[in-house]
């Protein structure tokens, strides 16, 4: 590990989230920028469809990626914006869900459905974008002592699953156009942040076997 005396205080902190808060908003600011100015291509609904998308993957990937940050660094204040960087992911993912319902289907909702229903990739994009819902909804700390740390922190690892959904949904929608360069490096990074917490989860469980084997007998 490595530690790098970096420790911001109250008011560092707060301007910190402002510049987060800041450049998480840039994508969609020139996404409306482009929409402005008709510059989205000859598929202004794609343009939008993969622009969204994308974002919310990396959103996805920036989470996932503080705990590991943290625990490399030992910048505990990472912690405090995870929450931030979450909800950009769904913010991101309401957009790439919008799109669909909106200039696909018009907002008929039958019709989104059976979308849903016969295609594989929008099945599994759907799938994930719903489980991104209660994660957002609870991401407050009234949620979080409404409903305990324990079960809080269990509803919360649904991101586990919905991050390898997100990146089958790429993979499928990319499948068409043999383009898997993207989905590649999504789920490579993906697949390195949940793979060192299997590592870790492994390891404590190790460490915990280890120290009841060799405690004492009780008198």
């Amino acid at each position: 590990m490595f530690a790098l005396h970096f420790n911001p205080g109250p008011r560092q902190l707060k301007w910190l989230k402002v510049v987060l808060f800041v450049v998480a908003l840039l994508p969609f600011a020139r996404l409306a920028a482009f929409t402005v100015a008709d510059r989205l291509g000859a598929n202004p609904v794609e343009f939008i469809t993969r622009n969204t998308g994308d974002w919310t993957l990396y959103f996805l990937c920036l989470t996932l990626s503080v705990t590991p940050l943290r625990r490399f660094s030992n910048w505990n204040w990472l912690l405090k914006l995870r929450r931030m960087t979450g909800l950009f992911a769904f913010f991101y993912a309401t957009l790439h869900f919008t799109t669909f319902l909106w200039f696909d289907h018009f907002f008929d909702v039958g019709e989104m459905w059976k979308d849903v229903v016969k295609r594989p990739f929008i099945t599994v994009g759907f799938m994930a974008f719903v489980l991104l819902i209660p994660l957002a909804s609870t991401s407050t700390n009234r949620m979080m002592k409404r409903l305990g740390g324990k079960r809080w922190q269990w509803l919360h690892r649904l991101i586990y699953v919905i991050a390898p959904l997100g990146i089958l949904h790429f993979w499928w929608m990319k499948a068409g156009k043999h383009d898997f360069a993207q989905p590649i490096l999504f789920g490579t990074v993906i697949a390195a942040l949940l793979l060192v917490r299997v590592y870790w989860s492994l390891t404590r469980k190790r460490n915990q076997q280890r120290q009841a084997g060799t405690s004492p007998e009780p008198a």
